[in-house]
């Protein structure tokens, strides 16, 4: 494992943990229905994953691919992510004025498509340590997609399951954070 790319990424991984719970608390405020504070706030949940992603292919791609544990494999998938999560982030401006059945679609193939990608990213770093908390978040994001669909078509659909999947998300980040702390902490003693 090499340092300096589980160090930027735990650094990446609590900027992530606190973005998504402030998030979670602004938007506790105005999830009863989607207004501008609202529609913004589903903008950017999305385009932050993207500037994220940005920041994390840049490290992977910085260190050889030595972070990922598998060559360029996870550069690539994490621009894959970038592309699907400014994606999301341009429908969701479109859904913001159909309704929340609509954005909670849009949220939900969102969650799928950058879950399984999350999933993916994480068994291929599984090596460097501290990424069993993003392989868990990964399926739990596409299985949180399919009831986001799901319940765009029940009664009375709320934006309260997008903070329903903001809070997780953030512990998991929260654990792989101090998970990659410590495995980075003993390769420093070896």
């Amino acid at each position: 494992m090499t340092i300096a790319p589980a160090s930027a990424l735990r650094r990446l991984y609590f900027v992530r943990f606190g973005f998504a719970i402030v998030w979670a608390l602004v938007m506790f405020t105005t999830a009863k229905h989607i207004g501008p504070l609202a529609a913004t706030l589903l903008v950017l949940y999305p385009l932050f994953d993207a500037a994220a992603a940005v920041v994390d292919a840049r490290t992977s791609r910085g260190s050889g691919g030595s972070s990922s544990g598998n060559g360029s494999r996870t550069p690539k998938l994490l621009y894959a992510n970038i592309a699907i999560s400014l994606l999301a982030a341009a429908a969701l401006a479109f859904a913001d004025a159909s309704g929340i059945p609509a954005v909670l679609r849009v949220w939900g193939i969102w969650a799928i498509v950058a879950g399984l990608i999350q999933l993916i990213v994480g068994v291929t770093r599984r090596t460097m340590g501290g990424q069993w908390p993003m392989i868990v978040s990964g399926g739990i994001s596409v299985l949180a997609g399919g009831s986001f669909i799901a319940t765009a078509s029940g009664h009375d659909p709320a934006l309260t399951s997008a903070i329903g999947y903001a809070v997780p998300g953030a512990v998991f980040f929260l654990i792989s954070a101090v998970r990659l702390g410590r495995t980075t902490a003993a390769a420093k003693e070896a």
